[in-house]
């Protein structure tokens, strides 16, 4: 089993709250992702539940027994850092087998655990091995072994892959995601980067400054977000965001007129007050070449072979970025028009909280909850 509920869990160092009074429900068998940028709390949040930190306020479940004064030992719990912590003079075999030797297991056991972690990490070939003799990849499924044959409850992941270079944490991800299907434990990951929380999560939990945001399945977050900080956090590149002014509501939506002129209705539920300082929300993938469209001054051209990504300036001098065919044809300052479907466009209120859309491109009440009762 590896249900964790946390109720009222906060963190205080000294006068300064960390972590404020958070409830969290993670099922057993999920892929759980923390994810925020630098300082909003999440590996606090891990770290706490690990037992390295202990918890100001509130109490940390796991498995329906209350642990906040449990050793980390006897959690039930295994975690893997971002630095490797492998022991140099120690070959892989022994690196895995370490907490092994710790509880004084037989021998026969530590051969047979051994084994079967290095088969599903693929690292039978490097048992012999020194640290030093690996690669990054191949050291961080070391650190990764030596927590498997503990038979936790709870995998806790922190940054594991942030020392590694681009393409070794694409690989990285693929091979956490396998590793998860095959043992079915639960998993709480934390990273600062939305694209390994995207790919891996069955769930993810947004922080900022220390309070969750919102929780949900990597789509529902990146259509449904709940307020702008969400909506700004998840997509690469970033969500754009046009500051605009509410004409009046309508039974199809909310008729608005952007800072640059164009007037359109959003289809959103809700009303606005005419008058009213608003956000337009739009995605770079949802915006297209339109000469009728929002007319913009291109400023950089990237081209990445199957896409071009433009940054151009409006006439207001708002920055805009969209993700257009690779064979799209623009250069700095040349002025072109950037057009939309409004049925993609998301809006926010002037406090930054979403409001809820009509339509969205995927049925996100029957997408799968993979691993939850």
């Amino acid at each position: 089993m590896g249900d964790l509920k946390l109720t009222g869990v906060t963190k205080d160092f000294g006068t300064a709250r960390v972590i404020h009074p958070t409830d969290l429900q993670i099922r057993d068998g999920e892929f759980t992702v923390f994810v925020g940028p630098s300082g909003c709390g999440k590996s606090t949040m891990l770290r706490m539940i690990a037992g390295l930190e202990d918890i100001s306020a509130g109490t940390l479940e796991i498995d329906g027994r209350v642990v906040n004064d449990l050793a980390p030992a006897k959690r039930g719990i295994a975690m893997v850092f971002q630095s490797y912590a492998l022991y140099p003079h120690l070959n892989v075999y022994e690196n895995i087998a370490f907490p092994l030797r710790v509880d004084r297991r037989p021998e026969a056991e530590v051969r047979q655990k051994v084994g079967a972690a290095a088969e599903v990490l693929k690292l039978t070939e490097r048992l012999q091995h020194k640290p030093g003799e690996l690669s990054g990849g191949q050291r961080q499924r070391v650190a990764i072994g030596r927590a498997i044959v503990r038979e936790p409850s709870v995998f806790l992941f922190d940054e594991p892959l942030s020392n590694l270079d681009a393409a070794l944490r694409g690989e990285m991800r693929v091979e956490l995601s396998r590793l998860h299907a095959r043992l079915g434990n639960t998993m709480i990951y934390v990273t600062h980067d939305q694209i390994e929380a995207m790919t891996m999560a069955d769930r993810i939990v947004v922080l900022n400054a220390g309070r969750v945001e919102q929780v949900g399945s990597p789509l529902e977050l990146f259509h449904r977000p709940v307020n702008r900080f969400v909506a700004g956090f998840l997509g690469n590149p970033n969500m754009n965001f046009l500051p605009a002014t509410a004409l009046s509501t309508a039974p199809e939506g909310i008729l608005l007129r952007l800072q640059d002129g164009p007037e359109l209705t959003i289809l959103v539920e809700g009303t606005a007050v005419s008058g009213a300082a608003l956000t337009l929300g739009i995605r770079p993938d949802d915006l297209r070449p339109d000469p009728a469209g929002l007319p913009c001054r291109v400023d950089v051209v990237e081209r990445l072979g199957n896409s071009t990504v433009l940054y151009c300036l409006t006439e207001a001098g708002q920055q805009i970025c969209a993700v257009t065919s690779g064979t799209t044809k623009a250069a700095p300052g040349e002025v072109i028009g950037l057009g939309f479907d409004p049925a993609a466009a998301h809006l926010f209120t002037a406090e930054g909280l979403a409001l809820p859309r009509r339509h969205v491109p995927v049925d996100l009440a029957r997408l799968p909850t993979a691993r939850t009762a």
